[in-house]
């Protein structure tokens, strides 16, 4: 197993695979449906020739560099060229509208950029004046470009090319190219990655290659990866996640990376390639586990009924097995003909048959759907982490792994708890700052140098592992005194496949409410197996017996709620579902798809104080952004529901 070591920037790591490893497989990608290979070897001296072609066009040791795309060898090649230089990457999400990608190109002082396609490049263009520094577009896919003014676009390729070349003329330049790559210090700036911008404008996370590094070697040692690892890269390249868990593990432990071939065949590739090390975040495993679900409801009857008879099984033994504690002959037989006949069979068709880490976090799983993985064998774990902390902030061992907490600290990492309940911690992988924001940096960090995280949390009693209450200004209390954690409330209610977001509403109030999104596929599903026809997503919303479906499933919260001493006097008492999907183009979720709380109680505040005066329906009007930019306005008339309550007070407008 290969590991940090000496090495202290990422380029170091890249030569010393390429003479560890050579011909094993560092890159894939699966273009025009054939899976394409890359060697460590050739990796590296593509990147090198990358580098020569990057210094030819004006690259230099501590410019900035923007990657805008989806998870392409190129673009990941384009971070490690950077590296190569001294210059500094900085990842920008695929899905970024124009006013967004131009935020972070003008704040990062970026000079150069990589783009994807004619669909990046165009954005990049049309906020170019807003650009000031902006110097050479460099793009991977050609097609659609051809009749661009190329006084500021060149092809990835061609760089390469030149690049390749130069070194080929001028052999000196290849020398040069690796001194600079030996000048290379750990103290240097790896990577800026801006945050998610939850709660405001995005920060620019400035990272250094010598934490980055002992960082993923304290993990890449913790979960056993090598080089015969290989890891689906879909995440987004923007987010800590994939640099984290995907590059920089990559790097360290020389495993491959596999790219699908696009966003949509994620499902399809994950099959093809099979990952030993997997990660997604808790909606991606809900969404697998409800296309199960659905498939299995359309089954015949003798399916359905051995489905569920082994499921049983696995519920009840899967966990102990998995972990090695003893289980009854009679069971360990019956896991085993279960595993044979539905447990192998489903990891299969769903990817996972060779996953031998995965990973979740982001939010809360639900302790159904993480025992449901568990127990047909999928050694499932979670994480909590920040981009602050290059990611890991606590991680769970094996054999010591509970639904509802996110594990003890991960190695070499340092938590406590505050006295107002917040989490900080100081770890290996830290932030250096903030990009031109020291006000910020400064605010961020304890004056003993821990990071404080704005999350609320405790440590369990029992297992000494860390609960993640919610973010730690969004705990408040009802008018009452009872305590209102609006995370903790809507993970409850996403629990349920029929419903895919939820935002929560009670502090300072006399009691809570919620407005939810459902979700399309599992509910479109159900109302075709009960007849119920409806022409869009706005009409599927409004209809009265989705509206019964999704009480029955806000009424099991409340009977959940109601076994919790804290927070019994928090259940809902109304509800709305909205008309359209929370969507992160209008800025109601962040690019990593978490709820902007506070921008939507504005935007939707006539709803909200509808679900507070006692009304049973509300009008509003919603201005929305299309793929292509456009704008438009979607009305409708909001239907709102009231929610029986379990052991507290009667819902709104109900006789006590």
């Amino acid at each position: 197993m290969a590991d940090g070591g000496s090495f202290d920037t990422f380029p170091k790591l890249l030569l010393r695979n390429a003479a560890q490893f050579g011909n094993g497989p560092a890159f894939r990608h699966k273009d025009l449906g054939i899976w394409q290979t890359w060697t460590w070897t050739e990796v590296a001296g593509i990147v090198r020739a990358y580098a020569a072609g990057l210094q030819r066009i004006g690259l230099q040791p501590g410019d900035t560099i923007a990657i805008v795309g989806s998870n392409r060898p190129k673009l990941y090649w384009t971070v490690m060229a950077a590296q190569a230089l001294r210059a500094i990457p900085v990842p920008v999400y695929s899905d970024a509208v124009a006013d967004e990608l131009a935020y972070v190109l003008a704040h990062a002082d970026v000079k150069f950029v990589a783009a994807q396609d004619q669909e990046q490049v165009d954005k990049i263009l049309s906020v170019s004046d807003r650009v000031p520094h902006l110097r050479k577009i460099v793009y991977d896919e050609p097609r659609g470009l051809r009749d661009y003014d190329h006084s500021r676009l060149v092809a990835i390729h061609d760089v390469i090319e030149g690049g390749r070349a130069a070194l080929a003329g001028n052999p000196a330049l290849g020398d040069q190219i690796d001194e600079i790559i030996r000048q290379g210090e750990g103290s240097d700036v790896s990577i800026i990655l801006y945050t998610s911008g939850t709660t405001g404008a995005s920060k620019g996370v400035m990272l250094s290659a010598r934490r980055c590094i002992d960082a993923v070697t304290d993990t890449v040692r913790f979960d056993r990866l090598t080089e015969n690892d290989v890891a689906l890269a879909y995440l987004p390249l923007a987010w800590v996640g994939d640099h984290y868990l995907n590059y920089a593990q990559g790097l360290a432990a020389g495993f491959c990376m596999a790219c699908p071939e696009s966003g949509e065949t994620v499902e399809q590739d994950l099959r093809e390639i099979g990952p030993t090390f997997y990660f997604a975040p808790p909606r991606v495993f809900e969404n697998m586990l409800t296309r199960v679900m659905i498939r299995m409801e359309d089954a015949a009857p003798i399916k359905r009924r051995i489905f569920d008879y082994f499921l049983g099984i696995a519920r009840r033994h899967g966990e102990s097995i998995l972990t090695g504690k003893p289980v009854p002959v009679s069971g360990r037989l019956l896991y085993a003909l279960g595993r044979l006949i539905l447990y192998e069979p489903l990891k299969n068709v769903l990817g996972l048959s060779r996953v031998r880490v995965a990973y979740t976090a982001g939010e809360a799983i639900g302790p159904d759907l993480f025992a449901f993985y568990r127990s047909i064998g999928l050694n499932l774990k979670q994480l909590y982490g920040q981009t602050e902390a290059f990611l890991y902030v606590t991680c769970q061992p094996d054999g010591e792994i509970y639904s509802d907490t996110v594990g003890p600290a991960a190695p070499n990492v340092d938590i406590r708890i505050a006295e107002s309940g917040e989490v900080q911690f100081r770890s290996p992988g830290m932030f250096v700052r903030y990009f031109k924001d020291q006000a910020k940096t400064a605010e961020a960090l304890t004056p003993d140098g821990y990071v404080k995280t704005g999350d609320a949390g405790f440590f369990d009693e029992q297992t000494g592992h860390l609960k993640i209450i919610d973010r730690a200004k969004d705990v408040g209390r009802l008018a009452d005194g009872t305590i209102f954690a609006p995370k903790y409330l809507e993970n409850k209610l996403k629990f349920f496949p029929s419903i895919k977001e939820a935002v929560a509403f009670g502090d300072s109030r006399e009691f809570v409410c919620a407005i939810l999104n459902i979700d399309l596929t599992a509910v479109g599903s159900w109302a075709e197996r009960n007849n119920i026809a409806y022409g869009s997503y706005q009409e599927l919303a409004g209809h009265p017996q989705v509206y019964d479906l999704v009480t029955k499933s806000v009424e099991e919260v409340n009977r959940s709620l109601a076994e919790e001493k804290v927070m019994a006097g928090a259940q809902i008492r109304r509800f709305l579902i909205l008309h359209k999907e929370l969507d992160a183009d209008d800025g109601e979720l962040t690019r990593t798809q978490k709820v902007r709380r506070g921008f939507i109680a504005e935007r939707y505040g006539p709803l909200v104080t509808a679900l507070y005066d006692g009304s049973h329906e509300a009008d509003i009007s919603t201005e929305v952004t299309f793929e292509d930019g456009r704008k438009g306005v979607i009305a409708a008339r909001v239907k709102i529901r009231d929610v029986q309550t379990i052991g507290a007070a009667e819902p709104f407008g109900r006789a006590a």
